[in-house]
């Protein structure tokens, strides 16, 4: 077997495999909103439809990641798990996925101040895991790592060049996603469609979008942290840094302070004053301004971004939705779409409204699709070539 883990800011996502060829999950599941007062617990089997979910009595990520162990154990005999693959949201210089050593280990405490919102979480689950079952392999793989591609023009930051000497540079985010959700693309619409000029948006609580052509990342919104790019659930996006330095000011605000502001207490939480959750504010629009003009801003920054790639692409053959936000909310992409005919992208009303595969029109130029994606499922196939091609050495 196999087992995903998919640390977040404030969560861990989970996935049990098969091994196989193509691994098959068998059980998948979620903490969720850890630190915050209804901290959940939610789980699926591969062959039961329904999802259980209940209250998770824990008060720390740590005391998380024990509550998930245990309750893992109590599962499945975690002692046939030929591997544990590891999301980790930032890989620095690391290109390809990597079996975890504790010289890995080290090297990411050193680069704790690039991520501080998930690397010590991720490193936490990775020493935690080590001290359940030493003799498990452990495998990192880098959510960076899919956007090194990009050409030098669109890493980087036009900042005092000494600055690049300390890896400060776009990196880009959702790496793990974006490779799936181009698999998935080639499985649905062939090799034609996945190596032409595609958009891929995933929106979820977390945002961004990456323009790719020939399978390769060209741009992306997040940069050198996931906080850039379009406004998300709790995240600023893009901020002038006058901003920065005026709200640090005035405000009397810390570094650390100031990263609190932007990560946790922005984005469509900050303008709404209410939620950042998509789904409250679609509920709260017609009654709130705040939480309408929430969801405006969200639509207009995604809609101004596939503008920006379809001229960095040279133009746009398809444009796919996912994430939490892409893949259920018909309204979103709607108003992302309207207005953009002048690219060639037409949605038909019933099909997006159905949540279908396909939601362009047929007479449009580009096609428009919802492909859900699958974080975990990306590392089941990357962790199960490694320790099979270990194996045959």
């Amino acid at each position: 077997m196999l087992l995903m883990i998919n640390g977040g800011s404030s969560s861990i996502k989970f996935a049990l495999y098969k091994q196989s060829e193509i691994p098959e999950k068998i059980l998948s599941g979620q903490i969720s909103k850890i630190g915050f007062k209804d901290i959940k617990f939610s789980f699926s089997e591969s062959n039961v439809p329904e999802k259980t979910s209940f209250p998770a009595i824990v008060n720390s990520y740590a005391s998380a990641i024990a509550y998930l162990i245990s309750w893992l154990e109590k599962q499945v005999d975690l002692k046939k798990i030929n591997a544990i693959g590891h999301r980790i949201v930032h890989g620095m210089q690391y290109l390809n996925p990597s079996f975890i050593t504790p010289a890995l280990v080290e090297e990411l405490k050193q680069i704790i101040p690039y991520d501080p919102d998930h690397l010590p979480n991720e490193i936490q689950l990775i020493e935690v895991f080590k001290q359940h079952h030493p003799d498990t392999i452990q495998i990192a793989c880098f959510d960076t790592a899919f956007h090194q591609t990009m050409p030098r023009v669109a890493k980087l930051l036009p900042i005092p060049r000494r600055f690049e000497k300390s890896g400060i540079h776009r990196y880009g985010f959702h790496g793990l996603s974006y490779q799936y959700l181009l698999q998935a693309l080639e499985r649905i619409a062939g090799k034609v469609a996945a190596n032409g000029r595609v958009v891929l948006a995933h929106l979820g609580n977390g945002a961004s979008l990456a323009a790719v052509h020939h399978g390769s990342s060209v741009d992306t919104s997040m940069s050198f942290t996931p906080a850039a790019g379009i406004p998300m659930s709790s995240r600023s996006g893009d901020l002038d840094p006058g901003v920065a330095w005026f709200i640090m000011k005035t405000e009397h605000l810390s570094a650390d302070e100031f990263n609190h502001l932007v990560n946790h207490e922005s984005g469509l939480l900050g303008i709404s004053e209410t939620s950042g959750d998509m789904n409250d504010l679609l509920k709260q629009a017609e009654k709130d301004i705040r939480a309408a003009e929430a969801v405006d801003l969200f639509c207009y920054d995604i809609k101004k971004r596939i503008g920006a790639y379809a001229a960095a692409l040279g133009g746009i053959d398809t444009l796919v939705f996912s994430g939490g936000i892409g893949e259920n909310a018909a309204i979103i992409r709607q108003s992302v779409c309207e207005g953009l005919a002048f690219l060639g992208i037409e949605l038909d009303s019933k099909r997006n409204h159905a949540n279908q595969d396909l939601i362009s029109t047929d007479e449009g130029n580009v096609s428009v699709r919802v492909i859900p994606t699958d974080e975990e499922g990306m590392m089941a196939e990357i962790v199960n070539k490694m320790i099979t091609d270990k194996a045959k050495q």
